[in-house]
């Protein structure tokens, strides 16, 4: 499995949106990362002062949620999304988007059900439970 450091995380994304800006060619995955990037003006300005952005801290303390979280999150949705990991989030993810009627909107709704799934498995340090991240999609429907 590859778990990139919290600095390379943050370059993908600030070189993502650079690429874009610029009109160079992104692989695949940078293109996902884009359109996540494009989702989110209030970013825009932050990823584009380059790896000046590498050294903010976010904290809960400060009440501001952490860019590079909330787009890391977003990119491994659309990860789940295309292979339905776990099994059943597609068909989650669809009510949800009915439900909201506007992708971006369900996309949040499915953020804060794995934001809460993974602070749970730093938690109790265990792996994240996909069962109560789904039954988190369902109830929130």
């Amino acid at each position: 499995m590859y778990s990139p450091t919290r600095d390379q995380a943050r370059r993908f994304f600030i070189e993502s949106w650079d690429k874009t800006r610029r009109g160079l060619p992104l692989s695949a995955l940078e293109q996902i990362a884009a359109e996540i990037v494009k989702l989110h003006p209030e970013y825009h300005v932050l990823l584009g002062a380059g790896m000046a952005a590498l050294t903010q801290e976010w904290t809960p303390e400060q009440g501001e949620a952490n860019p590079f979280l909330h787009l890391s999150l977003h990119l491994a949705i659309e990860e789940q999304l295309s292979i339905d990991q776990p099994p059943g989030i597609c068909a989650a993810f669809a009510t949800l988007l009915l439900s909201r009627g506007d992708r971006h909107k369900a996309l949040h709704v499915v953020l804060e059900c794995l934001g809460e799934t993974v602070w749970r498995a730093q938690r109790d340090r265990s792996p994240p439970d996909g069962a109560a991240y789904l039954d988190c999609l369902q109830r929130s429907v």
